[in-house]
């Protein structure tokens, strides 16, 4: 099975488990990404089964609109049952690297308002230690330098990523050959330098539920 196919299977999977708990009163966050792609060309089908969506960066709104489905400020909405997004890579505790796709402070805005996040991946997104996919953090663009000096101070290696601009207006720093051990205390390490606006680990709030798309079909991790 190759790895659209995965994606796909997960996100169908991602649909079932929350179609059962949805009336006209339900909003839906949806992530970023390839994966989260599938996620919202599935749930177009269902569009009449829930009130709306909140979405996680420009590029989705503009694909859940392209369906017909209502897409909502999250200022108006508060709190919402379920978010469904990918990730870069996950461990076993669900903690996550996320920002791949430069979207990471709305995700983890949305995340946070969300009572269950759903992780859908596909098995190769799967580690014992989180750090080999680089981890993006969004800085204001006048703190590049600084930011960069203090990542090295942390045992990074920082990378400008060249011509992207975040739905925020910021620039992205990709951290190198870090090994994360501590999710949760990098995490906040990060956060404290000033000039960041916040960085891909989702470990302070991981997914609650990991669907992982494997050859033997989808395998359901729950935190905890």
């Amino acid at each position: 099975m190759d790895q659209n196919a995965l994606k796909k299977a997960v996100a169908d999977a991602a649909l079932a488990k929350i179609l059962p708990h949805l009336d006209e009163k339900s909003v839906i966050g949806v992530g970023t990404g390839s994966t989260a792609n599938f996620f919202i060309d599935a749930l177009a089908a269902y569009k009449t089964h829930f009130d709306g969506t909140v979405a996680s960066s420009d590029a989705t709104a503009e694909r859940l609109k392209k369906h017909g489905i209502p897409v909502y400020d999250l200022n108006g909405v508060g709190t919402f049952d379920f978010y469904i997004d990918g990730a870069d890579e996950s461990n076993a505790h669900l903690h996550l690297i996320k920002g791949g796709g430069a979207a990471l402070t709305r995700e983890k805005i949305v995340a946070a308002c969300a009572k269950t996040f759903i992780c859908i991946a596909d098995e190769s997104k799967w580690v014992d230690v989180l750090g080999a996919f680089p981890l993006p953090v969004e800085v204001i663009p006048m703190a590049r330098s600084h930011v960069a000096r203090e990542l090295v101070k942390l045992g990074g290696d920082p990378v400008y990523r060249e011509g992207v601009k975040t739905d925020n207006g910021n620039i992205i720093l990709d951290v190198h050959n870090m090994r994360i051990t501590d999710p949760v205390t990098l995490e906040k390490a990060i956060n404290n330098i000033v000039g960041v606006v916040t960085n891909g680990l989702f470990a302070m709030r991981p997914a609650d539920v990991l669907l992982l798309g494997t050859a033997a079909g989808v395998k359901e991790i729950v935190a905890g």
